[in-house]
């Protein structure tokens, strides 16, 4: 695997990390609106890490 494949990888590592802290700050508030934005969000970026075949090639 690259380092650019390593660094693409943590940025979205960190966006999920950040989403799913923000997810447990709407659920605590009832905010239901933005739960729905943010569990999109992280559905988003789950499949853009977790593709089959990678985004970013048959590297590995």
């Amino acid at each position: 695997m690259s380092s650019n494949v390593k660094e693409y990888d943590g940025n979205l590592f960190d966006q999920l990390e950040i989403v799913e802290e923000a997810l447990k700050y709407a659920q605590k508030e009832n905010a239901k609106e933005t739960i729905d934005y943010l569990e999109r969000k992280k559905r988003y970026i789950e499949r853009k890490l977790y593709e089959k075949p990678p985004i970013y090639g048959a590297e590995g």
